[in-house]
């Protein structure tokens, strides 16, 4: 009988170490952005999208889009009502403009700061980096993507556009989301980060 049961707990055990997939993703990033979607508690995607979810779509990891932007603060700026998918507002200002070259070429981008963030303790130094590009309705979400990022000490900021996200409302229509304003927009194909989101 005590035969039966051990052999009955390796059963068991086996089993549940076979469903517990590994996280998947070949950067840091990507790692974080699937277990985040994989987690009930974090995860944007609906109970039954997240049932069979494995990964985010993503392009492969590109240096090109590794950028070091001179960033230019602009310290008088008033906030303004940021439009969203939904009747809410995002109150924004731009914090900055950012600066920086890919494949030799220069672009500028604004870079905002978030009322709501500057009072809610850990996001004090969070900046907002929304921008549009080449990709938008076809490899990428029609309606832009965006960039975390944080205050530097110095002039200068890196942006790594391997790591641009989905806005949430992407994956389910309950989120609210900021709609990149049209002067950030790119010129290019930025391949990098995560692709669209196409439902199974």
């Amino acid at each position: 009988m005590k035969r039966f049961s051990w052999l009955l707990i390796v059963v068991i055990i086996v089993g549940c170490s076979q469903q517990k997939k590994p996280i998947l993703g070949e950067t840091k990033f990507q790692k974080e952005q699937n277990a985040l979607f994989k987690d009930a508690s974090t995860s944007p995607l609906s109970d039954r999208d997240r049932e069979n979810f494995e990964s985010l779509d993503f392009f492969k990891y590109d240096s090109t889009f590794l950028v070091k932007a001179e960033l230019k603060r602009t310290p008088d700026t008033k906030f303004f009502n940021m439009k969203t998918t939904t009747d809410r507002v995002s109150k924004e200002r731009v914090y900055g403009i950012v600066t920086f070259k890919i494949s030799d070429k220069t672009y500028s981008l604004n870079i905002y700061q978030g009322e709501e963030n500057m009072q809610t303790e850990g996001f004090e130094d969070y900046l907002f980096l929304p921008f549009l590009d080449a990709t938008n309705g076809e490899s990428t979400y029609g309606g832009g993507r965006y960039i975390d990022l944080r205050i530097p000490e110095s002039d200068s900021i890196e942006i790594d556009f391997n790591s641009a996200y989905n806005p949430y409302c992407v994956y389910n229509e309950k989120y609210s989301c900021p709609i990149v304003p049209r002067v950030n927009y790119l010129p290019i194909k930025i391949e990098a980060g995560v692709k669209n989101y196409a439902k199974d």
